[in-house]
């Protein structure tokens, strides 16, 4: 006979699935990102997968194999793309002194400042450049994190569309809230992934495209390389295209360029600018909107954790968290509700 009650038995249970659920998630640190990443790709991906498998009654196995190939296509390779372009820009641009001896040259000729202002300038433009180096993935220094973490999502993702309705019977079944909360949640969790990657997303490109164009009409230097971070860029509501578009003009009116200065700040402030807000409210109405805080905090809790995907990833950790603690909110106030009637009705029973 055991010497442990039933009541002992399940709490050692217990604590021993914790104790291996925290050794587990202690073990996938390491590909945390590859995980929410599958989520991400998951939440956008299977209005397709439904379209596809249920409605037209293609081979489940078969779209889900296309749906991924489309990601990789239209997702993945542009960006890893990208990033090895603006990375490889970036290392151009720290071994070029030439290059930032005349900005400094221009800069002083349009604001006068003394030799302790160059060297903070020259310092910070130095430390930028190695931070931003370190941002951005590379293909050649991390190749098999890359690949090991794209193969992981994309094993996780197959099998997650694939066995769709029983995925998510399951997280319902094991979601530690209500069925209704666990469908709520869902479905907010769907509109604040659109919001912050698909919406957010459209917004950046629009932007650096705009930004990238006006470069190109106005004769300055590397117009795509500058499109592509302005789109970064973006991710992040304090900083945004200005950023990028006033120092450029800036440097052209004190080259001797007026025009070109003075016609990218117009353009800038008018065009470029205003295409957030009204882009931002016809997304807003569609699948809802992020608040620029929660993107600013997010974004600093994320580039630490995900390098340049935590632009994307931060904001939309820091949405979900705030979206369980209003779950919770929900469920504690029904359960207080609950129990005040259960009082009265005993109460007036006795």
């Amino acid at each position: 006979m055991s010497i442990f009650s039933y009541k002992q038995r399940n709490n050692i249970n217990l604590v021993i699935i914790i104790a291996l659920g925290c050794l587990i998630a202690y073990s996938l640190q390491g590909v945390f990102g590859s995980i929410l990443s599958t989520l991400v790709l998951y939440t956008i991906l299977r209005p397709g997968y439904i379209y596809l498998a249920e409605h037209k009654g293609i081979n489940k196995q078969l779209a889900a194999i296309l749906l991924l190939f489309i990601s990789i296509v239209l997702i993945i390779l542009p960006f890893y793309g990208l990033s090895t372009m603006v990375l490889s820009k970036i290392t151009e641009l720290q071994n070029d002194h030439i290059y930032f001896q005349n900005l400094i040259f221009k800069l002083k000729h349009l604001i006068p400042v003394g030799e302790e202002v160059q060297g903070l300038i020259e310092e910070g433009i130095r430390k930028a450049g190695v931070w931003a180096t370190e941002l951005f993935p590379s293909l050649i220094s991390g190749a098999f994190n890359i690949v090991l973490g794209l193969l992981l999502m994309y094993f996780l993702l197959y099998f997650m569309l694939v066995e769709r309705e029983k995925f998510e019977s399951s997280l319902v079944k094991y979601a530690p809230f209500r069925e209704q909360n666990s469908h709520r949640f869902a479905e907010q969790m769907r509109d604040t992934t659109y919001a912050n990657v698909v919406g957010q997303g459209l917004i950046c490109m629009v932007q650096g495209s705009l930004v990238s164009l006006s470069f190109f009409v106005l004769g300055y230097n590397d117009p795509v390389f500058w499109g592509i971070i302005t789109t970064f860029i973006c991710f992040v509501p304090i900083l945004g295209p200005p950023i990028i578009f006033v120092p450029a003009a800036l440097m052209q009116i004190a080259a001797g360029n007026e025009f070109a200065g003075w016609a990218m700040l117009v353009f800038g402030f008018v065009v470029i600018i205003n295409i957030d807000n009204v882009l931002r409210f016809i997304i807003a109405k569609k699948v809802g909107n992020i608040h620029p805080i929660i993107t600013v905090i997010g974004v600093v809790i994320g580039i630490p954790l995900f390098g340049i995907l935590g632009l994307v990833f931060g904001p939309l950790l820091l949405s979900y968290f705030i979206l369980l603690i209003k779950i919770y909110e929900t469920s504690a106030m029904a359960s207080e509700r609950l129990e005040r009637i259960k009082t009265i009705s005993e109460s007036e029973g006795l």
